[in-house]
């Protein structure tokens, strides 16, 4: 553990699960020891099938309430940053860079970083645009407003993820049906949601914007343009992304809109994911994560871009000088990519794949991940958790990629789907 020390700078990462194990090698590549804090003593739900590697940290601690020493225990490895893993780390890598004196994001707008509601509540304190939106605890009031309002609403938990427990209601009953189903029940991370967030549905194409931040400046990584299909009973289910080119026309609003958002939130050192919809009006947020990306999408980035948001945070830690010397450069796209979850509309135990040899003969196929594999229970794909496969599409021509899209979402469907006992 010493000569780990000796050997360069340390950082902690608080809750640095499976899916960002790509930030914590990055680190040290970069001859950085890594030390790893637990949030919670259980593993929330959504980590539970891909748990972290404990030979890749120093210490593997578990924050058990007590901040001070959870943080005098960092601290005996003089950390120069802390950083968290993902959505459910955010508020205790606040308290603990703030505690540390370390670059941070400050504690005051911890909560709106997390929760839903308070977070659009924030844009619109801040004079951004803004989603029309109820905080909800009682089905009539959603009723009354959800009628008010007209059209469609999104009903979701206030502090979840991957689209988790996320539901589109065209009446006032379907919106209280969601809202009924999430209270009281558990979010991704193991947590009671204690109410919904009922918010106006916004039209036009969702884009995912990543960047990374150091002293306040802001730097983006990629943008990704969202594929939606109607599917399972889901009106707006993402089934795909897309790299776009940073000199594509939406993504100068994109940018400076998300700005925007990142200083109303107090986003001033490390990653982000925003979620923003192109309305007919101009760039409106979804929601925000303090985070990278998760799905997959830097790796992706690395292979279309050469640099993603690892390299990126890596920089804005380790060598501010240079990420501020590069910052506001705008990518280039030298290899188009996308990404594309399978859409199952099937449940029960899988037994095959009909046709992915198809899939991995397509032009543009990079690597293909089977998530549930024969043997293994399937669930119908509604959301960002259920996708059964997902393929990663690489290829010189954007053409070629939308075509394989369009190729795999040919494919899909019951006839992909061999189940037992059928």
């Amino acid at each position: 553990m010493t000569a780990a020390i000796k050997g360069g700078p340390c950082v902690v990462m608080v809750d640095a699960y499976a899916a960002v194990r790509g930030l914590v090698l990055e680190f040290r590549e970069q001859g950085c020891s890594v030390v790893r804090v637990q949030s919670t003593r259980e593993v929330p739900f959504v980590y539970r099938s891909a748990p972290h590697v404990p030979d890749d940290f120093v210490l593997d601690l578990v924050h058990d309430g007590d901040l001070a020493a959870t943080a005098d225990a960092v601290a005996a490895f003089s950390p120069i940053a802390v950083i968290s893993g993902g959505e459910s780390g955010v508020e205790l890598a606040d308290l603990l860079a703030e505690r540390l004196g370390l670059p941070g994001n400050g504690t005051a707008l911890s909560a709106a970083r997390r929760d839903k509601h308070l977070m659009i509540e924030t844009l619109r304190a801040a004079g951004l645009r803004a989603a029309r939106q109820l905080w909800a605890t009682d089905a009539d009031e959603l009723a009354a407003w959800h009628r008010e309002l007209g059209g469609r609403v999104v009903v979701k938990p206030p502090r979840s993820a991957g689209s988790q427990g996320v539901s589109f209601c065209d009446t006032p009953e379907e919106s209280v049906a969601a809202y009924r189903s999430l209270a009281g029940a558990d979010d991704v991370f193991s947590q009671p949601n204690r109410g919904a967030v009922a918010q106006e549905y916004l039209a036009g194409t969702e884009y995912m914007v990543n960047t990374v931040s150091r002293d306040g400046r802001h730097h983006v990584c990629d943008v990704w343009r969202t594929g939606r299909v109607s599917a399972n009973g889901v009106v707006d289910l993402c089934d795909a992304l897309s790299l776009i080119d940073s000199g594509s026309r939406v993504v100068r609003p994109l940018t400076e809109y998300g700005f925007q958002v990142l200083d109303a939130l107090g986003i001033r050192h490390g990653p982000a994911h925003l979620e923003i919809r192109m309305t007919p009006d101009g760039p409106c947020l979804v929601e925000v994560g303090a985070r990278i990306a998760g799905g997959g999408i830097p790796a992706a980035a690395g292979l279309g871009i050469g640099a993603s948001q690892l390299d990126w945070t890596v920089d804005a830690y380790l060598r501010p000088e240079r990420f501020h010397a590069r910052a506001g450069t705008p990518y280039e796209v030298k290899r188009y990519a996308a990404i594309a979850g399978m859409v199952s509309p099937v449940e029960g135990v899988l037994r095959e794949y009909r046709g992915i040899e198809e899939i991995e003969r397509l032009e543009g196929c990079h690597a293909l991940a089977t998530l549930v594999k024969p043997g293994q229970e399937i669930r119908r794909t509604v959301d960002d958790l259920t996708y059964p496969v997902v393929v990663t599409l690489l290829h010189d021509l954007d053409e070629v990629v939308q075509r394989d899209l369009n190729t795999i979402r040919h494919l899909d469907g019951v006839g992909f789907y061999a189940l037992e006992g059928s």
